[in-house]
């Protein structure tokens, strides 16, 4: 019997497969996709909420578009903030949105697509880029203006799949709409299970509000669910990844690359974060997040130790080469400043920027993301989202504005303050963050909640059936 009915359920498998991918897609698309893209092409001429959110790309692409005519470079910063405006947005709201409409088995890695975008569009913002394509100094204002290509993929897509179900049951209380969208991401199989744990949430959260984004440092429950967003969200931004890619190009042309051919080996760094960000995607329903987390920043911390030793011997090689010089006559050619004696350093430098951003794309790059959906139940997460987007958003700007004061204060040693940073999260994570696979967002808070109330947790159990019992007696 098991056999006959094995045929008729493989349609059914395949149309639930078919609509989450389907999700997974339109949320990416117009989401971190377009924060990798735009993030990567304005490098290239140089030496629902998520549906609303596409009318700041649409004007941002008009205004790239119309700005070399206009002759006005306010409309490209204008743009460039729209743009940002959107990147923020979807960045927030995509993992949201996608954690809670995964079941828990594909939670995570439902999730941890958002990195994957987010690496899909450094890459295709790197190729796109190039110089034979819209590289050309010619032809930056269309370079800017081809983020609208998402911005309609997303509005073209996103309409077909449905609206997360947990908000349509614990938010708005319509409960048919919520087990029609079920059933669209699910199929038509036993939903009863899903549905018990919904309300099992919709019954904790019943009479409270949605809490806004001061409170949630107000409240002694939310303690260790907001330390762990603050101290993880900015480790994020602080671990030094953004200024791998920052400086790859220049470390590459010193390594030998000729200058014509950098801007293919810069698409390799994007490539790596690609790579890894699907196998963490692979893998983190089966490792657990923390595992991730604390292999990567491991990871992170020594391949920066490995860098910064190989930019000291570059320095001290660079050092004896001047010294040697002058040992020569004055009529011998002046040696380049980055003539080392020990050339090999750079090419040992150029591999720890590889191995650095694959190590980056392992756990930090997605599970990150997913901290504020996993951590905090419905009333809170938009919230802990709107916190965990600002953060890293005020830490990224901080880092860039203040690396090259730092690169000027420490030199070589440059890298060291972020390998403190590495070491940290990866301490705080094997401590503090407690595991998430595989459990569901109302045994998420429970355990969180014993974790901020340990006193309570351990104090005696009252069982009122005995004492009522001895009382009668």
């Amino acid at each position: 019997m098991e056999d006959e009915l094995e045929p008729s359920l493989r349609p059914r498998t395949q149309i639930q497969g078919r609509i989450l991918l389907l999700t997974i897609c339109a949320a990416g698309i117009g989401g971190t996709f377009q924060f990798g893209y735009n993030l990567s092409i304005i490098n290239a001429p140089t030496s629902k909420s998520l549906l609303v959110n596409n009318i700041f790309v649409v004007l941002a692409a008009i205004l790239f578009g119309f700005s070399r005519k206009a002759g006005s470079f306010e409309m490209i910063m204008l743009g460039r903030l729209l743009v940002g405006v959107s990147a923020g947005v979807s960045m927030n709201i995509q993992p949201m949105y996608l954690g809670e409409s995964a079941p828990k088995e594909l939670r995570g890695a439902v999730a941890m697509s958002s990195a994957i975008f987010t690496a899909l569009g450094i890459v295709m913002g790197q190729v796109v880029g190039l110089r034979e394509l819209l590289g050309d100094p010619q032809a930056w204002p269309l370079l800017l203006a081809s983020c609208l290509v998402p911005g309609v993929l997303q509005l073209a897509s996103l309409p077909l799949v449905p609206e997360s179900p947990r908000y349509l049951l614990i938010d708005c209380g319509d409960t048919e709409a919520c087990l029609a969208a079920l059933r669209r991401l699910r199929g038509s199989g036993d939903l009863a299970r899903e549905l018990e744990e919904l309300e099992e949430e919709r019954a904790a959260c019943q009479g409270c509000r949605a809490r806004r984004p001061w409170e949630l440092f107000q409240h002694r429950a939310l303690r260790r669910q907001v330390t762990s967003l603050v101290v993880l969200g900015s480790a994020m931004e602080l671990c030094g990844n953004d200024l791998m890619y920052a400086y790859a190009s220049s470390v590459f042309q010193k390594a030998g690359v000729p200058e014509a051919k950098v801007q293919y080996a810069t698409i390799g760094t994007g490539s790596c974060e690609l790579l890894m960000a699907i196998v963490s995607c692979v893998a983190v329903e089966r490792m657990g997040r923390r595992v991730l987390l604390i292999g990567g920043y491991s990871l992170m911390a020594c391949w920066g130790s490995i860098f910064t030793v190989a930019l000291c011997l570059q320095v001290a090689g660079v050092d004896e080469g001047w010294r040697v010089q002058a040992r020569l006559t004055s009529t011998s050619p002046l040696p380049c400043p980055w003539q080392s004696s020990f050339p090999w350093t750079l090419y040992l430098a150029v591999a720890c920027i590889f191995a650095s951003i694959l190590s980056f794309g392992i756990g930090p790059a997605g599970v990150t993301g997913i901290l504020a959906t996993e951590l905090f139940d419905q009333m809170a997460r938009p919230a802990a989202c709107m916190v965990c987007g600002a953060l890293m958003w005020i830490m990224l700007f901080l880092v860039s504005l203040g690396f090259p004061f730092i690169m000027e204060a420490l030199s070589h040693f440059l890298y060291v303050p972020f390998l403190g940073v590495c070491v940290c999260g990866a301490i705080y994570t094997g401590l503090f963050l407690p595991e998430t696979k595989g459990k569901t967002l109302q045994e998420i808070s429970e355990e969180l909640h014993r974790l901020n109330f340990p006193r309570r947790a351990q104090g005696p159990t009252w069982r009122s059936p005995e004492v009522i019992q001895s009382t009668e007696l």
